[in-house]
């Protein structure tokens, strides 16, 4: 309880306050837990920020006896670094994280003793200039065929989806994305039929191609974990397994997967994949999933995110994207709340040592436009993103939405200094398509992969 402006503001519960410190999303709207005024969300940020750690710990927002997620986030606590920190106000983390002198090693530290929950609570803190200075600290690197995440590089995910799978379709579009750069994180298709001969294919279309180039890159078919299961069964080359994931167990076992699915996954990728390792997961993720499968159990749509991520992390991915305007204006509406969503997601990401990128997207009939990602854009790059993801000229033709294109990444590179992953760029060099870390005449000629 708390009193601003001789109005008192009364919380009925950990999880109402939690939401109505958010900052304004169309989908806690939606699912009627947001604040009533900004005068409300002031008040609620307020309590919210002299609540130690250990109340958050001690008070789950979703009891782990009826949850999995639950359970899982909170085993990964690492029980002395918690100890040291749990009288800790999230005001206090706040200015630990925000602190000139807390360096990333030191984040990286302290953030094992946190749980999803606790670094939410920090976010909503936050200004969207604290999220990029706080997530620009860290450094997360992972590998599977290669290493991404280094300082100072940007990687990015090539998209070449077609609308009917061709396969002709979708080389062309993946060499004209190699030929700017771009791919480096993974050659990712999202297929529009998800049966095992269609991921099949697609898997030895993208394999064939790096190998014959070779392409120090990972090749991945977004379908569901299960078809991509059985077409590595079936002798197909998949260096990682994909799914999209949620933020708590009914909303998981909606998309058809629960933990255990996942953990025959990873082992399956591990023992029959075509990727070195260590890392061979890769997830995704969208504020507002949740909801949509009337899973959220009155929980605003931010802090499901944060849990989407320390789910994530038991599994130890090589990459984690947010779909950040995917849905649309229903959990989303416009521009502001999209780009407040990336950085929270990219910051929350961050905190839990997740390998982080983000698909700066929107689809076409929110309240955004290409500029508007282009913003989100500069600002992750400074943010210290893993990796963006790209499609031809910035527009899906199978998934029918907006997101950055093969140009955007390269620009974002060289205005900020960017450099593609360490063994992606050699081979750039060695094609000739970039040189002492800018791209040549050369960039943008598919024509180079022709023999």
């Amino acid at each position: 309880m708390t009193t601003h402006l001789d109005h008192t503001y009364q919380f009925s519960s950990l999880k109402t306050l939690f939401a109505k410190a958010n900052e304004e999303k169309s989908g806690d709207r939606l699912a009627g837990v947001a604040a009533e005024s900004v005068q409300e969300r002031i008040a609620a940020k307020t309590v919210l920020s002299e609540l130690l750690l250990k109340d958050i710990r001690e008070n789950p927002l979703l009891s782990p006896e009826e949850d999995e997620v639950s359970r899982i986030i909170d085993s990964q606590i690492n029980e002395p670094v918690y100890q040291k920190v749990q009288h800790w106000s999230v005001a206090e983390l706040r200015e630990y994280i925000l602190s000139s002198e807390t360096t990333g090693e030191d984040l990286k530290r302290i953030s094992r003793g946190l749980n999803s929950e606790m670094i939410a609570a920090t976010a909503k803190l936050m200004s969207n200039l604290d999220l990029v200075h706080a997530a620009d600290k860290l450094e997360v690197v992972t590998k599977c065929n290669i290493e991404i995440g280094q300082k100072g590089t940007l990687a990015s995910r090539l998209q070449p989806n077609h609308p009917t799978d061709n396969i002709d379709g979708m080389m062309a579009s993946l060499k004209e994305g190699l030929s700017y750069g771009i791919g480096d994180a993974v050659i990712g298709i999202n297929p529009v039929e998800e049966s095992v001969e269609s991921v099949k294919r697609l898997l030895h279309g993208t394999k064939d191609f790096m190998e014959e180039w070779e392409i120090p890159t990972q090749n991945c078919v977004l379908a569901h974990v299960t078809a991509q299961m059985k077409a590595i069964e079936q002798g197909a080359p998949a260096d990682m397994i994909f799914q999209s994931i949620a933020g708590t167990e009914t909303a998981n076992r909606s998309f058809g997967i629960d933990a255990a699915i996942l953990g025959e996954a990873n082992d399956l990728a591990k023992s029959k994949g075509t990727g070195t390792g260590p890392q061979h997961l890769y997830f995704e993720t969208g504020q507002g999933s949740e909801l949509s499968a009337e899973a959220h159990h009155g929980i605003d749509q931010m802090t499901l995110e944060a849990r989407n991520y320390g789910f994530a992390k038991d599994y130890d991915p090589f990459i984690v994207n947010t779909v950040v305007g995917f849905i649309g204006p229903e959990y989303l509406y416009n521009t502001k709340q999209v780009i407040r969503a990336g950085l929270e997601d990219h910051f929350m990401g961050k905190m839990h040592l997740i390998p982080m990128g983000v698909d700066i997207c929107y689809t076409n009939h929110m309240k955004a436009d290409q500029n508007d990602m282009e913003d989100l854009g500069v600002l992750l790059s400074t943010s210290g993103v893993n990796f963006i993801i790209a499609t031809p000229m910035g527009d899906d033709c199978m998934l029918n939405y907006q997101s950055m294109s093969y140009h955007d990444v390269a620009t974002l590179r060289e205005t900020f200094g960017k450099r593609p992953s360490p063994s992606f760029e050699k081979w750039l060099e060695l094609m000739g398509i970039m040189k002492s870390g800018r791209l040549t005449s050369q960039a943008g000629n598919p024509l180079l992969f022709t023999r």
